[in-house]
């Protein structure tokens, strides 16, 4: 279950091929690749179990970089190319992390970091070098394309998003198993679930360093797919990969289906997808009328699956069982599903609570024992932080994050109603809503919206704001809807779906001169 396994069989078949810039990199050259990476690695000191973390834009060298670390037995973390200069050397910091890939366009940041993390002992750097860095390129055509002798499995070690605080790294106990005896993870889920085989071709549309896009192409890899990877989201380039490369499996999350959904219809029909037999999704709840009509235009092709990083529980759904249990995310495979109360008591049949998975994988948040602890129930279930309930056929619905509850005159409000409810206005492309201080009742609802069309001035502002409030309360109790409504071009949202609400919510505390909760 690994691309050297593929190459020895099929060593010309294309293992990556790049959207934009059309990069195809084979199987016996990614192999090769590889096994220059892992030979690098060994000989500056890293043995199996020690921490290797990588940091660059979707590049035509990340998957040769990460296999490398993987068959050099190093624990690898793959840090989001968007994390401020401090939050990436907290992470390299917090990892141990002895050697750092990066690349040029990240130089000005490389450069930032390099007094904050001493104990990265070699730095390495794609497409040019700067002070401090060697050259990627030169140090690795120093080694062998041959296998190091008596391999073992490498790991993952990969930090969430950070949404609501510092990143928070996923560890789990690191066994050092053969190579070739290692679990096949991922890959034998693409297989057994979906039935991926060496004859699929997966298509890639995120950020390579998030959890699910790496996860899901190293295990596409393994099966010996060919990854097309997409250097940037584009939602008519997407549809245009799909039918060049006639695409068979692919992954998105629900705000690249709302982009989809948003393109003019003469364009959605341009292009045929009737290759897609597999579209996955995660990372947030999908509304309902998004989800509805993506089933209309793609086919009953569309799977979601609700899990996080840390593999504490999977829980899945296909577009039948979706559409008999419209607005779940999946029902519970190989796991248990408790709902809980703040009490920690389980609740019944659709009340909202704590989702706990019991069963799954453990895991630890690394270094920090407190956030370890505060994700444990007292009979040793574990929670991502998610709020949900479940129906009488044992299906999960997720409210919203427990965090991002908003407190109004005692009354509980979960922000992802509203966003639901807006982002399938037609004048809305994305929307944010969360809670802001208010004297009366603690807290008020406001969103923020990036319009498809940016107001020209005040007046044409407040028509769209008063019009948007008014189809939320169409939809959803009137204590559920924003109160106000402002509009940006652009959200501070990841690549990878999560929005970045924390920074919006700062802004408007600090309008008021208080200080969030949060930060107290």
């Amino acid at each position: 279950m690994y691309p050297g396994a593929i190459a020895a069989t099929h060593p010309d078949k294309p293992a990556l091929v790049m959207g934009t810039s059309g990069f195809m990199q084979t199987f016996g050259e990614l192999d090769a690749a590889a096994n220059r990476v892992s030979r690098l690695l060994r000989a500056a000191g890293v043995q199996p179990g020690d921490h290797v973390a990588v940091c660059l834009e979707n590049h035509d060298r990340y998957f040769e970089i990460v296999w490398g670390c993987h068959y050099a037995g190093a624990i690898y973390t793959a840090c989001s190319s968007r994390l401020t200069s401090g939050e990436l050397a907290y992470i390299l910091n917090d990892s141990q992390a002895a050697v750092f890939f990066t690349s040029k366009y990240k130089a000005d940041q490389a450069a930032e970091i390099v007094a904050d993390t001493p104990g990265v002992r070699l730095r390495l750097m794609v497409d040019g070098t700067i002070e401090g860095h060697e050259s990627y390129e030169a140090a690795v055509a120093a080694h062998a394309p041959t296998a190091l002798d008596g391999r073992v499995a490498g790991s993952d070690m990969l930090y969430s998003s950070g949404t609501t605080g510092r990143p928070k790294g996923v560890s789990r106990e690191f066994v050092g198993v053969p190579l070739d005896d290692a679990p096949a993870g991922v890959g034998a889920t693409l297989a057994a679930l979906f039935g991926v085989t060496i004859d699929d071709v997966y298509l890639s549309p995120a950020p390579m360093y998030h959890a699910a896009p790496l996860r899901f192409s190293l295990g596409a890899h393994a099966l010996g797919c060919t990854v097309v990877a997409m250097e940037h989201f584009d939602p008519e380039q997407y549809l245009a990969l799909v039918e060049q490369h006639q695409v068979t499996v692919s992954q998105v999350v629900p705000t690249m289906f709302v982009r989809m959904l948003k393109l003019p219809d003469d364009v959605r029909r341009g292009h045929d997808v009737s290759s897609l037999r597999v579209v996955i999704h995660a990372a947030a709840p999908c509304p309902i009328p998004v989800k509805q009509q993506m089933i209309e235009w793609f086919g009953p092709v569309i799977h979601e699956y609700y899990a996080g990083t840390e593999g504490n529980g999977f829980v899945y759904c296909n577009s039948e069982m979706w559409l008999a249990h419209p607005g779940t995310v999946g029902t519970p495979l190989g796991c248990v599903v408790h709902i809980c109360g703040d009490d920690d008591a389980e609740l019944p049949a659709y009340e909202s609570g704590t989702v706990f998975f019991e069963g799954g994988a453990t895991f630890e948040y690394h270094n920090d024992a407190e956030k370890t602890a505060a994700s444990r129930h007292p009979k040793g279930w574990s929670t991502l932080g998610d709020v949900g309930y479940l129906d009488a056929d044992n299906f999960l619905y997720l409210t919203d994050r427990k965090a991002y509850m908003i407190i109004s005159g005692g009354v509980n409000i979960y922000p992802q109603e509203a966003e639901n409810a807006l982002v399938t206005h037609p004048k809305v492309v994305d929307v944010a809503v969360f809670g802001v201080p208010n004297d009366d009742f603690g807290e008020e609802v406001k969103a923020v919206v990036q319009p498809v069309t940016m107001p020209a001035d005040d007046v044409e502002a407040a028509a769209l704001a008063k019009e948007l409030i008014g189809y939320c309360k169409s939809q959803l109790a009137d204590v559920k809807c924003p109160r106000t409504v402002d509009f940006r071009a652009e959200l501070p949202r990841h690549p990878t779906g999560k929005l970045y609400k924390r920074l919006l919510q700062d802004e408007e505390y600090a309008k008021l001169g208080k200080v969030p909760p949060w930060k107290r």
